[in-house]
């Protein structure tokens, strides 16, 4: 793609003059042409860009988060150059730890590279941005912050199980329907079990399945009771989940709680008012977005209108604002959707990413980033073979099964995208490095227990000589592999000296809300011995004062803070301590009580991570506590979390380095391994019953048929936005519901390949658990479908078993 695709913005922004004599006009465009050149030609295509629609479909290993953070600096410095009017660029991402990531490599991009202040944009999760745009016009968004109360709705939530023993007492007839299944003798016993199953599974399952599914999508219970008048099935399950909804949005009006498909639906309500948006609009010259692959209908919408200076176009059921190559719709979008690894169990559906990227590649705004300089060749190859291989294998099935193709072949698991290596000269130190060993090692252990041998071995091979060159990991399907891998790696990696990092078993439970909640407790009883050395243990955990006698210091707290003129000197140890303690206590009663939170944080020394889990925490807080603002109210909230809660921290770039330190091998689930990567990676136990697994109907609720209610709801309800004729019947919904799951099930495993550097190390044993929950019950397994087609492709990685048995 040329730069002359790209047209220029209207409106840019000017230099002010005193950046302007420190960063003259040739200066900064030899810097951005420094930063450009510096970028591979997929990242290129992101820097050139001007003004308009762009859509970059990247491979993994391609660079996309530095390819953003390069072209999003070199975007604000263009406007700093040119423009007249102070806007901003948004830049928005799926996670918290994903945004704070990308807005440390903008802000070391303009402060290292360009010179330029670190500001001009503006980084936000998807949530963040809409909460942000709601609460800045509380009037039309409907949510008044300060009285309402955010909460994650799950299929355990109190709410769900609420609204699911209204609706019960509304619809007794349906009710009774659902209890009689296909058959029912009218036994005592086998009714009150099947009740049991409706009460807390069945039902709750559906609803919070269709919650997401509808809200995320801007369908009202109102239209989804419409559409089930399209079914006949004899459930009526569309209808029932229409009801469910119904009932759950009830309760949360009347109890002032938000969830966070509410917040994208605030800032749309917001939007729809010509003022606001165009408040909203002029504050903005473009919109980037990370990890597209990933968002929902809504928050495509969202992001549309943002960034689009037209009229407001009314919500489209399939969240997308349509647009032409003239449409000033300044939005740039980055995604993999071959990664959309989320989809069947968030409302994330990767066909929006794709219709972009079909609407962009009409209008030649489409560039795709296929260069990969992450790992050796053979591990390409084998990533691209098992793409191709997967897509022909679900085409023959189609066509076997004589079943109707969408013409654009919407569901095949993958968009048919090869990555490629990097080419000669690449700036990449050490791109697509040579391989260790084959690169790639294909196994067939005998069982599990020969699997953990066979990688022990390799394990103590690779690590064992020097443990701080490399970095390794084990990706697992799911964490109850992981528990067992450690239980039996420990011994081994002690001996050799090797860290063992269990991902799924390290401690969620944060250290920010116990270290504010002492902090705040002494500063509401400065007099308190037990809060005061809490207090002071905190300080020094920290380190911000040395280590000494605690229980001296909080034994006479008053004489500590406050020493009267007959007191005794204080050592300079303890002079340090009381200084800090008294600055607390003087912000305590200078400093608004929204605020004390944020400057404990700051206090405390936090790192990237730390302040944002602090503001989460803040954020939390002030929402429990509006309408009843106070220190004691304050309080109560923080003893609550810390003390029946599992807070989950925010995570950062930090957690990326704890995940991959060189010496250490890490245990992590194939979900939790995207965006990351290793020297060599382990997978083992791939098998056909996880990967790509099966729908399994749990045996309490077979007595409804052979499926589940809430994935039928789902794939009824992602089928109508999909705009098809026709709402599948329960058997075609079943049916397609299969074939995402099995779709998913693959990217998973596509995702979990290309974390490898330069060995990939996988296996399928011939005895495997049936479930994980019982590791000791072994029987015949088959591998993955891929498996085998990875050992005809690659006869050479093969690994001889009996040649390895003899070493050990």
């Amino acid at each position: 793609m040329s730069d002359s695709k790209f047209t220029t913005p209207v409106v840019q922004e000017l230099l002010d003059s005193e950046l302007s004599e420190r960063s003259p006009i040739p200066s900064l465009q030899e810097k951005i042409l420094a930063i450009r050149n510096s970028l591979r030609p997929g990242q290129q295509q992101m820097a050139d860009w001007q003004s308009g629609p762009l859509a970059i479909s990247a491979v993994p290993g391609a660079g996309k988060s530095t390819g953003m953070a390069a072209a999003a600096a070199i975007a604000i410095a263009r406007q700093y150059e040119r423009s007249s009017f102070r806007r901003q660029l948004v830049v928005v991402t799926f996670t918290r730890s994903a945004a704070a990531n990308i807005k440390a490599k903008i802000r070391k991009f303009l402060r290292d590279d360009l010179s330029l202040p670190q500001t001009g944009f503006f980084v936000y999760t998807l949530h963040g941005l809409a909460l942000n745009i709601a609460n800045r016009h509380s009037d039309l968004s409907g949510l008044q912050l300060e009285n309402v109360i955010l909460i994650t709705p799950t299929q355990s939530h109190r709410f769900i199980r609420t609204a699911v023993e209204q609706w019960i007492v509304n619809n007794p007839d349906v009710y009774l329907r659902l209890l009689e299944g296909h058959q029912f003798d009218g036994e005592e016993t086998e009714r009150l079990r099947r009740q049991s199953v409706l009460r807390t599974e069945v039902l709750p399952e559906l609803a919070n399945t269709v919650i997401h599914e509808a809200k995320s999508s801007g369908i009202s219970p109102e239209l989804l009771r419409e559409w089930s008048k399209q079914t006949t099935d004899e459930y009526a399950i569309l209808s029932v989940a229409a009801g469910l909804y119904e009932q759950y949005q009830n309760l949360m009006r009347s109890r002032d709680f938000i969830d966070y498909d509410d917040m994208i639906l605030a800032a749309l309500r917001v939007l729809e008012n010509d003022s606001a948006r165009h408040i909203e609009q002029n504050q903005i010259f473009a919109v980037f977005e990370d990890e597209a692959q990933d968002s929902s209908p809504l928050q495509t919408q969202l992001l549309e209108i943002l960034a689009s200076n037209r009229e407001y176009e009314g919500m489209n059921t399939d969240g997308m604002n349509r647009f032409s190559k003239h449409s000033p719709l300044n939005l740039v979008r980055v995604g993999d959707p071959n990664q959309a690894i989320n989809s069947t169990f968030t409302p994330a559906d990767p066909i929006y990413f794709r219709q972009f990227c079909e609407e962009c590649d009409r209008i030649e705004r489409l560039a795709t980033m296929d260069r990969a300089g992450r790992s050796t060749r053979i591990i390409i190859e084998a990533a691209n073979f098992a793409l191709k291989w997967i897509n022909n294998q679900w085409l023959a099935t189609t066509k076997t099964n004589n079943k109707q193709q969408t013409a654009d072949n919407r569901q095949v698991p993958f968009r048919l995208q090869t990555i490629r290596p990097v080419e000669v000269g690449d700036p990449q130190a050490n791109a697509n490095p040579a391989p260790v060993g084959q690169g790639l090692e294909l196994y067939t252990p005998r069982d599990i227990h020969h699997t953990v041998e066979l990688l022990s071995q390799r394990v103590i091979e690779l690590l064992g000589e020097d443990p701080t060159k490399n970095s390794a990991a084990i990706l697992v399907r799911e964490n109850r592999q992981g528990r067992w891998l450690a239980e039996a790696l420990t011994p081994l990696c002690k001996e050799h000296k090797i860290t063992l990092y269990d991902v799924g078993e390290r401690d969620r439970r944060s250290h920010v809300p116990q270290e504010i909640l002492a902090l705040l407790q002494f500063c509401d009883r400065p007099h308190s011995p037990d809060y005061l050395k809490a207090a002071l243990e905190a300080l020094v955990q920290r380190q911000l004062i040395p280590t000494q006698d605690l229980n001296a210091l909080a034994s006479l707290p008053e004489e500590f803070l406050y020493p009267g003129p007959l007191a005794a000197p204080q050592p300079e140890t303890v002079q340090k301590a009381a200084r800090l303690c008294r600055s607390l206590l003087r912000a305590r009663l200078e400093l608004p009580l929204y605020q004390l939170i944020s400057f404990l944080a700051l206090t405390l020394n936090y790192d990237q991570a730390e302040l944002a889990t602090a503001d989460k925490l803040a954020e939390r807080v002030n929402q429990q506590i509006a309408g009843n603002s106070s220190m004691g109210g304050m309080l109560s909230a923080l003893s609550e979390i810390v003390s029946s809660e599992r807070f989950e921290p925010v995570e950062t770039e930090d957690s990326e380095e704890r995940y991959t330190r060189r010496g250490q091998l890490t245990i992590i689930t194939m979900h939790k391994a995207k965006g990351l990567d290793w020297d060599y990676v382990f997978l083992p136990f791939l098998h056909e019953n996880l990967i790509p697994g099966r729908f399994w109907v749990p045996p309490q609720s077979q007595f409804l048929g052979d499926f589940t209610l809430s994935e039928v709801a789902r794939a009824q309800i992602r089928a109508t936005l999909h705009e098809e004729s026709v709402i599948p019947d329960v058997s075609q919904a079943w049916e397609v519901a299969k074939n995402l799951k099995t779709s998913e099930e693959y990217r998973l495993l596509y995702v979990a390949m290309t974390r490898a550097k330069l060995l990939l190390w996988m296996s399928a044993a011939q005895k495997a658990p049936f479930t994980w929950s019982k590791p000791d019950n072994l029987q015949e397994q088959a591998p993955c479908p891929v498996f085998p087609a990875l050992k005809r492709q690659f006869p050479e990685c093969v690994m001889n078993l009996g040649a390895i048995s003899n070493k050990l």
